[in-house]
């Protein structure tokens, strides 16, 4: 007669536990269905709907939007997002992995130091910071000043409203972006299996190459992501540094919402972005899971 009560007790508790994670995960949830999935699927409605005769759309089934995707004058500009994006992120990792490795090794007094001073540009404002760049690469701007003051030059370079110009803006912006993953990688790495390598006749770079930089790779690739989707959707930069001159894919899909007012073309070009940050994290989450049974099995 015992067992019904019991039953009784663990359903009302199992209820209860599920009342409690409803009330704490609902605000969230509520939050992510109105300003993220709601316009998602907008976006994706429109992105099957013919183009009004001023703009905005018709209810009426149409794939002009994609067919136009695919001309070569959009695609020629998608591949040169991808080559700023992927220029950018590069470098952003080869001078985010060392900067994060050096911090890791500082003293845990300095850590938060160091750590503030990365993360110090997120404080300002971003158009001022990339205004900053345009003063600090045109031509009477301190840096061909200080050349031609030197020597170095004899007249200024043109570093401002080019590509270069670009991936140093981009850079700038969202190199802590590697740099934080990175650091929290390398953190959570046990340092016994390090001491293991070196007791084993390991040498410093031996050890790097084959523990440190394998099982901190999953930190580096999440980086490499936060930097490649925001440089490759990023419009303001290529607007202020490039000067129109190296237009990328996020300049086309806010002209196509805001200039052209042709949003079904729009939302293809977002939904091609957003399907291509999904195979991203799908494919670091697959790399991710190989290095961690990798370590299972080891």
């Amino acid at each position: 007669m015992s067992t019904p009560t019991r039953d009784t007790g663990r359903g009302a508790s199992g209820r209860r536990a599920l009342v409690g994670r409803a009330v704490f995960a609902g605000p969230g949830l509520l939050y992510v269905t109105i300003f993220m999935t709601i316009p998602l699927v907008i976006v994706a409605s429109y992105a099957f709907l013919k183009r009004g005769r001023f703009g905005g759309v018709q209810p009426e089934f149409s794939l002009d939007a994609f067919n136009k995707a695919l001309d070569s004058v959009y695609l020629s500009i998608l591949g040169n997002s991808l080559l700023i994006a992927t220029i950018t992120t590069i470098l952003a990792l080869l001078l985010g992995y060392p900067a994060a490795y050096a911090i890791a090794r500082l003293p845990r007094q300095w850590r938060t130091v160091a750590l503030v001073l990365v993360v110090l540009p997120f404080w300002s404002n971003f158009l001022i910071r990339t205004y900053a760049w345009i003063v600090l690469l045109n031509s009477e701007g301190p840096i061909n000043s200080a050349l031609v003051g030197v020597g170095v030059i004899d007249t200024p370079l043109d570093l401002l409203y080019n590509r270069g110009a670009v991936v140093v803006g981009l850079l700038y912006a969202y190199l802590p972006l590697v740099i934080l993953p990175v650091y929290a990688a390398i953190e959570r790495l046990d340092p016994q299996l390090q001491e293991a390598a070196r007791n084993l006749g390991a040498s410093r770079a031996r050890t790097f190459l084959d523990v440190t930089l394998p099982l901190t790779l999953p930190g580096a690739m999440i980086g490499a992501i936060f930097v490649f989707v925001p440089s490759l959707g990023n419009f303001v930069v290529p607007e202020l540094l490039g000067g129109g001159k190296s237009e990328m894919i996020g300049n086309l899909i806010r002209d196509q919402f805001l200039v052209a007012r042709n949003w079904p073309f729009g939302a293809v070009l977002a939904l091609s972005m957003i399907a291509f940050l999904v195979l991203l994290f799908a494919a670091q989450a697959l790399v991710a899971r190989r290095i961690n049974g990798r370590g299972a099995r080891a």
